[in-house]
């Protein structure tokens, strides 16, 4: 597959690439020349450049991508669907076009639904199931939106239509910068001014809010669909959940709820919610025990 010039900031061992899938324009990267792939699924406020830390570990075993969300990053953003729904069927379009196989796919914050939905849907593309730092619409994610109850006022607003597109602008590094990450990035240092600069750069291309409104918009409108999905294809491969300090076991209790199968939960201390970025070392060590003991007992 042909190799496109960083759009933006980039890692040595990656090559940036674009995929012409489901009425959409991906943009992705890959690192690693052998072993079961590994799909990385960014959260909010990120990009594939959430995993610049996390990938070149990884790659070392294994053949690993990350991918920009449609609508996020350099990804496309036109006047289109958004949402889990449509997100969820992007991987799978995007997986086919790899042509890896299966993967072992990692889901953060966000992205936890359109995981769970690809997962459910398109079992045939999933070896395992990573959440980092994520719920469900129905299961634990409404909480997060109730702000008389320590919920966070960011959820409404990003979902709400139109609203984030109208008042961001001109304003995205007040808002990743002297707020977001401030608040969910638990280690000092994690993320340094050219990381800022990265996601800054993303977050204000024209369009730029549409995937995030998409996501948020979606899970709050989601009248039990989630739940139902659920109930009829629970996740049927191996499940891990890893946690730090953000939300308590929110994560484990919901995927509990919605696998068929075995599910490892992980807890990593001293971190906040940006674990990716925060202990890549240590997600990655977890990350590696979990998928080796599948790829040792299939083959």
């Amino acid at each position: 597959m042909p190799t496109i010039t960083p759009p933006g900031a980039t890692i040595p061992g990656v090559t940036h690439q674009l995929a012409e899938v489901n009425g959409t324009q991906l943009h992705y990267v890959s690192a690693g020349a052998g072993g079961s792939p590994i799909l990385l699924v960014h959260g909010w406020p990120e990009t594939w450049w959430a995993f610049r830390k996390l990938i070149p570990v990884l790659a070392r075993t294994h053949r690993v991508f990350a991918l920009d969300l449609r609508g996020f990053g350099d990804s496309g953003n036109a006047d289109t669907e958004y949402g889990e729904t449509v997100a969820a069927e992007d991987l799978h379009h995007l997986v086919e076009h790899i042509g890896a196989g299966p993967v072992h796919l990692l889901c953060q914050d966000i992205s936890g639904g359109t995981g769970f939905r690809f997962a459910a849907t398109h079992p045939e593309d999933v070896i395992s199931f990573t959440g980092v730092e994520t719920t469900l619409a129905g299961f634990g994610f409404e909480a997060l939106a109730d702000v008389n109850n320590h919920g966070s006022w960011h959820v409404g607003f990003l979902g709400a239509p139109g609203i984030a597109a109208m008042l961001v602008p001109g304003h995205e590094r007040e808002l990743l910068a002297d707020w977001a990450f401030p608040l969910m990035n638990g280690t000092e240092g994690a993320i340094g001014e050219s990381d800022i600069d990265e996601f800054v750069r993303s977050y204000a291309r024209p369009n730029a809010w549409r995937g995030t409104e998409g996501l948020y918009r979606g899970v709050l409108a989601d009248n039990g669909a989630t739940k139902a999905l659920a109930e009829s294809h629970p996740i049927a491969v191996p499940v891990l959940t890893v946690e730090g300090a953000g939300h308590g076991t929110i994560t484990e209790t919901t995927f509990r709820q919605v696998a068929a199968g075995e599910v490892t939960a992980v807890h990593i201390e001293g971190v906040g919610h940006l674990i990716a970025q925060e202990a890549p070392e240590t997600l990655a060590a977890v990350i590696l025990e979990f998928t080796g003991g599948i790829d040792s007992s299939s083959s």
